[in-house]
């Protein structure tokens, strides 16, 4: 089994990741490529204390990358949105 760290990688912190959050209350984290949503799920639970009411996954495929006449390609990763019931809210910044 895997630990809370190695399911939940990052959170992905863009513009569009920063509206979800505020609109839809949904936060967007990269997560292990093989990670499934009820493990997604009890990580984000565990290491966050807020209730998940939905787990929805993708998959990034890595893009081809050019460097002279070689080309090269990146690693696809797992990107997981997570929706939380109203009146939680995860705070990635907090100040102590």
């Amino acid at each position: 089994m895997r630990t809370l760290y190695e399911v939940i990688r990052r959170p992905i912190i863009s513009e569009k990741s920063t509206a979800l959050a505020e609109v839809a209350n949904r936060y967007v984290f990269e997560v292990a490529l093989k990670a499934k949503k009820e493990e997604i799920k009890s990580a984000v639970q565990r290491l966050f204390n807020v209730k998940v009411r939905d787990v929805r996954t993708l998959v990034m495929h890595g893009k081809v990358k050019r460097v002279g006449r070689f080309e090269t390609k990146r690693a696809n990763w797992k990107k997981a949105l997570v929706t939380l019931p109203e009146g939680q809210k995860i705070d990635f910044f907090q100040a102590k």
